[in-house]
């Protein structure tokens, strides 16, 4: 039952390139630092990641994205970034842009083993291209394939040896639901305690998810902007 490993390194190291992988986070909050470092110095290619957004130039998955290692982004939210603006214009990323909130639902379908569902979001726009279209009680609706992934990457506050997870505040966004819906759930942590010392109350994913553990060495915790009152 002890799912610990001693490294990002070693939790990472049969990642192999082409693999899809869910990155936890929202923006800069919540990301698995160590892991995405950890992918970076592998430099395993050809990835397809399915997070909030790519990070910015330099920071969270805009590391990968810099060093060419991503083929395909599935996403909502991608603004922050110019590696990520020139990559797509040039045609060299491929990129599914999606609206956030079925992201978000096409996640946790998968975690939940539902293969697709009907949301109103997106109907008569390019989202809704090429995919089938009904009508529930006069209002349409397009069908959404549900997410899955070859490996999960996410991060919490604390964790215990046996994988069960507790996140903070905004830093939990995607992380609980990728924990599910994926073959393999690596999880850091910032502090990382033996079983039975969390609260199986407060525990927001359970360590039947997740199937490797390592405590984090340290978290840069970036902001994209920082604002401060002027004086």
């Amino acid at each position: 039952m002890n799912k610990t490993v001693p490294s990002a390194a070693e939790a990472v190291a049969d990642v192999p390139d082409g693999a899809t992988i869910m990155s936890g986070g929202f923006g800069l909050c919540g990301n698995p630092e160590n892991l995405i470092y950890a992918l970076h110095e592998k430099g395993v290619k050809d990835l397809h990641i399915i997070s909030n957004n790519c990070g910015i130039d330099d920071k969270g998955l805009g590391i990968l994205l810099a060093a060419g290692q991503v083929r395909k982004m599935t996403s909502s939210y991608v603004g922050e970034n110019k590696t990520f603006e020139k990559l797509f214009l040039s045609g060299e990323l491929e990129v599914d842009l999606v609206p956030q909130g079925t992201l978000a639902e096409r996640i946790r379908a998968g975690g939940a083993g539902i293969p697709a569902f009907y949301t109103p979001t997106g109907y008569g726009t390019v989202v809704a291209e090429g995919k089938e279209v009904r009508e529930f009680d006069g209002r349409m609706y397009v069908l959404e394939r549900a997410l899955t992934a070859d490996f999960a990457i996410v991060k919490a506050w604390r964790g215990d040896t046996h994988g069960n997870l507790v996140y903070r505040y905004t830093a939990n966004n995607f992380n609980q639901a990728m924990a599910t819906a994926a073959k393999v759930v690596i999880a850091e942590v910032e502090e990382l305690v033996p079983a039975g010392e969390l609260d199986p109350n407060f525990i927001h994913t359970p360590g039947i998810y997740v199937h490797r553990i390592l405590q984090g060495a340290s978290y840069e915790k970036p902001i994209e902007f920082r604002t401060v009152r002027e004086d």
